[in-house]
This record gives C-alpha cells, structure tokens and sequence, in this order.
C-alpha cells in the first residue's frame, strides 16, 4: 500500500471474513435515500410560500427527529447560505437479517456550494478502509467504513461514530444528517403507480431468484429495489448495480412529474408522508421549513454524482477499497468552496444525473 493510502487509514487492519467484491467498488445504494430528499424537493419545488409551509408542517411531523450526528461532526453555524455538506446513511437491516448485523448499506455526502444553484452527491465506498473511533464497548481500529455504524450499535448511536469517522477521514463537519429506512421506498415508488425501467443486461436476483430480462418493463416496488441491488453477474459489478440505482432515481423523478402530484392533494399527502415516515433527521437545529425553502430553487438537472477516487485491494485476504492518492483532492475541496472547479478537472469520477 503506498504511503498516501497509509497515511488515509493508519495502523493494523483488523481483519473480517471476506466479503465478496467484482468490477469496480465504488458506491453501493445511495439513491435509494436521495429519493426521500430529491423528491420531497421536486415537489415542493413550485408550490407557493403558503402551499410549503402548510405542507412541510405537515411532512415535518411524520419525520423521526435524532441526535445523529457526533459532537465532533457537527457544524455549527447560523444560516443556510453556503457551503453544506449533509450526511445520509442507508441502513441494509431487512426483514428476515441478522439483527446483530447492522452495517450502513449506504454512505452519501451531499454538498450544497454557496448559492444553493447545485448539489454534488458523493458516494463513499462501504468498503472503504478507515480509521475507526473508540466507542462504547468498542476499541477502535481499522475496518471498512460501513463497520462504523455496527460498531457504534446501529441507529442513531451507529450514525454518530460513523460521523466522527468520515470527519476524522474528510475533515469535513456536517450541517446535518438523515437515516433512511430503504424498505418505506417500496410504498413511495407504489403510491406513484410503479415505475419504468430499462434492463440493460440479464440478470437474476440473488435475493428472490427473479429473472430480470433485458427491455423497457413496469415495476413496483418491491421488484424495483430488488433489481437495483443486483451487482453479481453484472459485467461492471457495483458500477452497474451504481448506474440502475441512478437510472431509478431519475425514473422516480419523472414519474412523479408525470402524475401531476401538485394537483392531487390526497396522494401528494400520501407520498410526503411515505417518504417522512422512512427518515429519521437530525437538521442541526434548522427547522425542516427552513431548509426546503433555501433549497427549493435548486434545478432538477443541476445533481452531479460524484465517486471517491479509489480503487479495490485485497489486504490479508479481504477484499477493501483504498484511495487513489488520498481521496485526489475531493476531501480539500469539500471543506472549501472548489467543488465545481474540482468536478470539472477530474471527470472520470463525476457524471450528471
């Protein structure tokens, strides 16, 4: 490992059983969360100052309110004027799990640059190998940067060392924070009708042995997020399961354009409060209100999905993820107000959603 990649981790790997990796490992579910943000934005995008404070009164109330974020991680500040770095954690705990394996299915840093006109969603690696805090009834060490959220317990304990690992890796601090429940998206994407997908490539689930053959096809939900896990027997492996996680976001997203949701108040209600009730938030003080009225103007097509420069390593025979040179400047220009200039110089790690 070269001295950039030690110096990112430090000290010795404790080693877990090998978990199966193929093609590129990079991000693993994250849109699966951006639905409860990108569309409660799409939808309150064009509604009145009334229409949104009557309606994020009410969407306000179905959200789950948590101290998810470590003292250590949190930013503080007094408005929402720029740049906002927002943490949201994917929790893979489904029916039927071990319920003492509470790793984060998925990791996403959200940054807003001064002037609220974009959004950059940054994938970090479940495989990632960090750096991990003591905790209550855990020492410490290296491991994969998804273990921190076992680690710390899981739930709201989990999200707040998996905070204090990511600024201890970034030395970025968060605005705010949001753990989403993946299963309450099969009622979201239900509610809006189904969605269509396009299968590029054959493949069968591991999960439910569903065949998913290639074709334009309509989807609930249950057959949608089942698809979207898929990255075995993929020729890109998480690069692929990566591109059908984005192709379903944007799919989400014109499905609920195209059902005209702002003039059907009832399932509009419907929906938010689906989405709601699957996030549990930590604002950072900022009522919700607030937050989705700075951010209402952000245009649909200005989200960039950003992958952390890195690449796979198999050290004492598992499989982990290691930065390319540090993370190639991502990290500084988190903290600072260069993300777009650092978009535009490093292309093979960004794409337009």
């Amino acid at each position: 490992m070269s001295g950039s990649h030690v110096a990112a981790t430090g000290g010795n790997v404790t080693s877990r059983p090998a978990r199966n990796a193929r093609g590129r490992t990079r991000s693993a579910r994250w849109s699966r969360f951006l639905l409860g943000a990108g569309l409660a934005l799409l939808l309150l995008a064009t509604l009145g100052v009334a229409g949104l404070h009557w309606l994020t009164n009410r969407y306000d109330r179905t959200v789950t309110k948590e101290q998810l974020l470590d003292a250590s991680a949190r930013q503080r500040r007094t408005d929402l004027s720029g740049p906002l770095n927002y943490l949201l954690i994917g929790s893979d705990h489904r029916l039927g799990a071990n319920p003492e394996d509470q790793r984060s299915d998925s990791i996403l840093i959200v940054h807003v640059p001064a002037g609220l006109r974009q959004a950059y969603l940054i994938s970090v690696p479940r495989d990632l190998l960090v750096a991990i805090p003591a905790a209550p009834g855990y020492g410490g060490g290296q491991d994969k940067v998804n273990a921190a959220y076992e680690h710390g317990g899981g739930g709201e304990a989990g999200a707040r060392l998996l905070s204090a690992t990511l600024t201890r890796l970034t030395g970025v601090r968060f605005d705010g924070a949001a753990l989403v429940d993946f299963s309450g998206f099969k009622q979201v994407i239900d509610l809006l009708g189904g969605i269509r997908m396009c299968v590029d490539t054959p493949v069968r689930s591991i999960h439910t042995k569903t065949q998913f053959d290639p074709g334009c096809q309509q989807m609930n939900g249950a057959r949608t997020l089942d698809y979207v896990r898929q990255r075995y027997d993929l020729p890109g492996g998480d690069y692929d399961r990566q591109r059908h996680q984005q192709q379903m976001l944007r799919a989400v997203l014109d499905k609920a354009g195209e059902t005209h949701l702002r003039s059907d108040p009832v399932k509009l209600d419907r929906v938010l409060r689906a989405v709601g009730g699957a996030l549990t938030l930590d604002s950072n003080g900022v009522p919700l209100e607030d937050l989705l009225f700075a951010l209402r103007g952000l245009p649909a097509n200005a989200l960039h999905g950003v992958q952390v420069p890195s690449y796979p390593q198999t050290i004492d025979q598992v499989s982990y993820v290691v930065l390319d040179n540090g993370g190639g400047g991502l990290f500084d220009a988190l903290r600072g107000t260069r993300m777009p200039e650092w978009a535009v110089a490093h292309p093979r790690w960004v794409n337009q959603l």
